[in-house]
């Protein structure tokens, strides 16, 4: 990072190699929309280039730092799509090509049911359960990208697990 700093094209190169899969992962699961993720994955790593020297070393981890530009970016997407009107566009044929190719119909229908109750989250819980258990964060570096203490983070992800425990059984319950 501290070459890319430095305007070096080719570290910036190598650092999109590594973070971009991951990136595109995390604003896919925060848009649920293949186009968004791909255009907010590639913004992400502009604003890396044009605000390198912004990144302290030794203050927060790069990741931490990449995951929190790319979630204010997700979210102020989903407040301009808000403002124009715009329904959140999910994308129901990538989400159905997710499923396991050879699974029982019975595990599609769950995996919608899922992805369902992922959406319907409030975005902070979302993001919490999605940094964690889906980034690999810790509670510590999840609790910086939402700008909250870790006991906050916690909370969230209680309720969030809460939340998919109880819709989850809902489906179980009523198919």
């Amino acid at each position: 990072m501290a070459r890319v700093v430095d305007s070096d094209k080719d570290a910036y190169a190598t650092l999109v190699h590594r973070h971009l899969d991951a990136i595109h992962a995390f604003a896919y699961r925060l848009t649920l929309n293949t186009e968004d993720a791909a255009d907010l994955a590639q913004e992400t790593f502009l604003r890396v280039w044009h605000r390198a020297g912004r990144w302290r070393p030794g203050r927060v981890k790069f990741t931490t730092w990449l995951h929190r530009i790319a979630r204010n970016l997700c979210i102020d997407a989903h407040r301009r799509r808000a403002v124009r009107g715009d329904a959140a566009s999910v994308d129901v044929e990538t989400l159905s090509s997710h499923a396991v190719a050879d699974s029982a119909p019975a595990d599609d229908e769950l995996h919608r049911a899922l992805t369902r109750a992922l959406s319907d989250l409030p975005e902070r819980q979302r993001s919490a359960l999605l940094l964690c258990h889906r980034q690999g964060m810790s509670n510590r570096d999840a609790a910086t990208v939402l700008g909250v203490s870790v006991d906050a983070l916690e909370s969230l992800l209680a309720r969030a697990r809460r939340t998919l425990r109880r819709e989850l059984h809902e489906y179980r319950e009523h198919g």
